[in-house]
C-alpha cells in the first residue's frame, strides 16, 4: 500500500536525510522509521530492565490472601472538623 506523504516539512526532512546517506527518499523513510522503531523499542527495554529490581522486591512480599480494608483506608482520608 503506497504512502502518501502531503507534509512539505517530511519530505523536506526525507530529502535531507536521502541526500545525506546517498539514498531514495523511500529508503530515506524506511530508514528512519525504522531506526525510531528499534529506539523505542531499546528503551522499552531499558525501561523494564530498570524496574526489575522493583518489580523482584515486590514478588518477594509474602501474599496475606486478606482483603483491604476499605473502612480503614477511607477513614485515613476524612477531615477532621
Amino acid at each position: 500500500m503506497p504512502l502518501n506523504i502531503r507534509s512539505e516539512e517530511v519530505n523536506r526532512l526525507a530529502e535531507k536525510l536521502a541526500s545525506a546517506a546517498r539514498v531514495s527518499k523511500t529508503e530515506a523513510v524506511r530508514m528512519a522509521l525504522a531506526n525510531e522503531l528499534q529506539r523505542r523499542e531499546a528503551s522499552l527495554a531499558e525501561f523494564l530492565e530498570r524496574i526489575k529490581p522493583m518489580q523482584d522486591k515486590i514478588a518477594s512480599c509474602p501474599q496475606t490472601g486478606l482483603a483491604a480494608d476499605k473502612a480503614f483506608y477511607d477513614s485515613l482520608y476524612e477531615d477532621e472538623a
